[in-house]
């Protein structure tokens, strides 16, 4: 792994190590089959974690509580146990096959309750150096398989995201590491409740950064990021030079609960140059519904110079609730003078299984 971090200062704190093999306080998860110690950071955070990897021979983790953007999210393991609402369960950190799993409270499925303010930040170090990061709520149960962990407090926002940072910039994400570190990391910035994150997160869009960290970083501009994450995606909306990291955007947009963001989507359907990505937003524009997204899917059928954006403009009609798409797919199969649309029309209401497009096929049959 290249150096990330700076050059190496010391740091002073008081440590307090925890015998049992569970330990709990209000800043950190429930931590279990563990040998804890306690410390209360009295440095810079980048140079106390380089100097906790360093002598990191064996396996062992670190971990510390930053605020969470926004209040609606869980940070759970894959090894629940129960239902989604029951919480996040049991988090085995050593086990390769437990990922973790961001859900909303406004999800199928989820219970209707106020998500943790706060989110665990978590390294993994062997062989001295740092091989996994991974985040958390702190409602976790986190079983860390025997090893050594390190909690430590007093940690400040702006300096995660900083020492976050180092594991991302000019980061190939398409290209699969053995624990995918700056992916993970790249996560733990958006959910961080700090303007520096909004300022990492912006660096990472520039044209110089790879393709994959672009896209990735659109993602969660949209989902995590609020107000200043929707400024960004307008200007990579307009801006970025990758067709495919503008299609990126538009889902970006899609599930952004910003003001504006439907609005943002129908302007790239109808003015981006690449028909590609024209479709991708009239796709993810059909997800969104609403009398705004139908508008732009029509007009698309109706105005677009390409017929292969036409008949994307089409899919998405029928995407759309039935009692929204189906009349308009009609409405297209009747009336459309595209000889292409029209039959991409009836393919998609033959898709649909509707009675009304039943009805619609008997009257054709029947002239």
């Amino acid at each position: 792994m290249r150096a990330i971090f700076p050059s190496l200062l010391m740091v002073l704190a008081t440590a307090t190590t925890i015998p049992t093999a569970r330990a709990q306080s209000s800043d950190a998860p429930q931590i279990e089959n563990a040998r804890v110690e306690r410390k209360a950071l009295a440095g810079p955070l980048a140079a106390e974690v380089k100097a906790w990897a360093a002598k990191a021979e064996q396996p062992q983790w670190l971990g510390y509580n930053v605020p969470q953007m926004g209040r609606e999210r869980t940070m759970c393991c894959g090894d629940y146990g129960g239902p989604w609402g029951n919480g996040c369960g049991h988090c085995r950190l050593e086990d390769h096959e437990n990922g973790t799993n961001i859900r909303s409270k406004d999800e199928p499925g989820t219970a209707k309750l106020e998500a943790p303010r706060s989110i665990a930040v978590l390294y993994r170090a062997e062989s001295k150096h740092i091989t996994k990061i991974r985040v958390v709520s702190l409602e976790c149960s986190l079983d860390a398989g025997g090893l050594s962990f390190l909690w430590l407090s007093g940690v400040k926002p702006a300096e995660s995201v900083e020492l976050l940072e180092t594991f991302v910039h000019g980061t190939d994400l398409d290209v699969h590491d053995d624990e995918h570190a700056s992916r993970s990391a790249l996560t733990a910035i958006a959910l961080h409740a700090d303007p520096a994150a909004d300022r990492v997160l912006e660096s990472f869009t520039r044209s110089s950064e790879p393709e994959s960290l672009r896209k990735q970083t659109a993602f969660w501009l949209g989902a995590a990021r609020e107000k200043a994450g929707l400024a960004v995606l307008e200007r990579m909306a307009k801006n970025d030079p990758s067709s495919e990291v503008r299609a990126q955007v538009t889902f970006a947009l899609s599930v952004s609960h910003e003001p504006g963001a439907v609005e943002d989507m129908i302007r790239v359907a109808h003015d981006d140059q690449s028909s590609h990505v024209r479709g991708q937003a009239l796709f993810w524009l059909a997800q969104k519904a609403g009398q705004k997204a139908v508008g732009a899917i029509t007009g698309a059928i109706d105005n677009d110079p390409d017929t292969d954006v036409k008949k994307k403009a089409v899919f998405a009609l029928s995407q759309l609730p039935k009692d929204e798409g189906v009349p308009k797919l009609i409405e297209v199969a009747q009336t459309n003078r595209n000889r292409e649309v029209r039959k991409q029309a009836m393919f998609w209401l033959g898709q649909s299984h509707d009675p009304r497009a039943l009805a619609f096929f008997e009257k054709i049959l029947a002239q």
